[in-house]
């Protein structure tokens, strides 16, 4: 069995990977570190989940040197070595986190920087000096513009996921960073699918690179330690679905993929309203929220993450059992991300994804694109016999762990008693006993005659000029 040391990976790499009980490389590592440890460009595919982040930064860890090193002195002091651009916050995270981890015994500097966080920190890093830098294309290319991120002398560049910053409109910034590195520089395109601006993109700025791809087709793309169920189901019937699919024997964490971001916030609402540990994740929280989210997540603190799109290549997290598509992707591309969030790293999962009824055309074409045995879904509801079967849920399992809390009984408001009470909203006669009385006129007495009602003297006086006139005798 090859080793990362059989590799010729550096010991103080293979230690800390060691410990974290990696020590086994994937195929998409074991055909790309020999050639990219050599400076070579490459394109490497791969389906996501099957290890790229290591098969590319091992080789950008290995070239980089340390400030503790002798060479260092040769080298533009506190300027970065290597860049590393992903499409997603999350994604820059990840990817950070696994340099962190596979550096420790390096002493090499990495930064991530990304939007939504303010310029403060990620500037007094840069001025402090960095060796490593991951970030998102918009706010790599502020701080270049900034003229606090110097690119000039970057040996490595690493375009993480680039398809999916096709998808989000970030070919022109990525090819703005591209124009800002060296033209010696290695680069290393990794992505799970090759669209054909990609394809230019690497003819363009790429110099004779060897293209490395792990499996024989995308047709195959889903990990086959997956297993994906197609359920035709009511919109309303959903949350009841996944509440049962939670208790399953086999459940521990779980990603809900929504489409829009209204309907994350909902569902992780309606969950938490069942008794269920779940949180939202979508672009409308602020970025410390998401960044606290999954933090959660990954430490069990939450059981379910309900997210859109905006991280479905940014979340790797160990112990996702389960993935729901709580509506049916956009395309093949986004179900192949969407699931391969679970079955990570030779581990197994189950991926179930809700058609509703106006979807089934699309349904059909993911399905034909990636040639699945589910051309059509089984109509399914939560009391559906084959779904307890299915997902190994206990007999009598019910959607909810917690009863629904009571609805507040309204008091009954004490009713004023039908004759007139002094200060009270109403008399008899329908007319305001505060400000009036029966004739219209202001009872300004009401008060000194407590409860008992006001006599009135109706004889009057007839006067001219203020001066008292008898009226005339008949």
């Amino acid at each position: 069995m090859t080793t990362f040391r059989d590799m010729g990976v550096l010991p103080e790499i293979c230690d800390a990977l060691e410990r974290a009980g990696i020590t086994t490389p994937f195929a998409i590592q074991e055909m790309t570190l020999s050639v990219a440890l050599l400076g070579t460009d490459l394109i490497g595919q791969a389906r996501t989940g099957t290890g790229k982040t290591l098969a590319f930064g091992i080789p950008v860890l290995q070239r980089s040197v340390a400030p503790s090193d002798p060479a260092y002195a040769d080298l533009p002091q506190g300027k970065p070595q290597a860049l590393i651009v992903a499409p997603t916050r999350e994604l820059a995270l990840q990817v950070s986190n696994d340099l962190h981890l596979a550096s420790k015994d390096l002493g090499l500097r990495v930064l991530t920087v990304y939007g939504g966080v303010g310029y403060e920190p990620q500037l007094e890093a840069l001025e402090s000096g960095v060796d490593i830098v991951v970030g998102t294309p918009g706010r790599l290319i502020d701080l270049a513009n900034r003229r606090a991120l110097d690119l000039s002398h970057v040996h490595a560049l690493v375009l993480d996921e680039a398809d999916e910053m096709l998808d989000l409109g970030f070919l022109p910034d990525v090819i703005t960073l591209l124009s800002k590195t060296p033209e010696t520089r290695q680069t290393m395109l990794f992505s799970a699918t090759m669209p054909a601006a990609i394809v230019a993109l690497a003819r363009t700025h790429m110099r004779h690179p060897m293209n490395i791809r792990a499996e024989s087709s995308y047709e195959n793309a889903t990990v086959p330690a997956t297993a994906q169920f197609i359920y035709q189901a009511h919109d309303l019937d959903k949350p009841e679905i996944i509440g049962r699919v939670l208790q399953a024997e086999d459940a521990d964490k779980m990603i809900v993929f929504t489409r829009t971001k209204r309907q994350a916030q909902r569902v992780a609402e309606d969950l938490q309203e069942r008794g269920f540990k779940a949180s939202p994740l979508h672009g409308d929280m602020a970025q410390v929220a998401r960044e606290k989210a999954l933090a959660r997540f990954r430490e069990d603190k939450i059981q379910v993450l309900v997210c859109t799109d905006v991280a479905a290549r940014g979340i790797d997290v160990r112990g996702v059992s389960h993935v729901i598509n709580y509506t049916c992707p956009e395309d093949d591309k986004t179900y192949v991300h969407r699931i391969g969030r679970t079955g990570r790293a030779g581990a197994s999962g189950t991926a179930i994804t809700f058609v509703d009824w106006a979807d089934l055309h699309r349904w059909k074409l993911i399905n034909k694109a990636l040639d699945l045995p589910f051309d059509e879904p089984q109509e399914t509801y939560s009391t559906s016999e084959h779904l307890f079967h299915d997902q190994g849920i206990p007999a009598g399992t019910k959607g909810r762990v917690v009863d629904p809390a009571p609805a507040p009984k309204r008091e009954a408001k004490d009713r004023a008693p039908r004759e007139r009470r002094s200060g009270s909203g109403r008399s008899d006669s329908g007319r305001s006993d505060s400000g009036r009385s029966d004739s219209g006129r202001s009872d300004s007495g009401s008060a000194e005659s407590g409860d008992a009602p006001r006599r009135r003297n109706r004889s009057r006086r007839r006067t001219r000029g203020g001066q008292s006139v008898e009226a005339p005798k008949a």
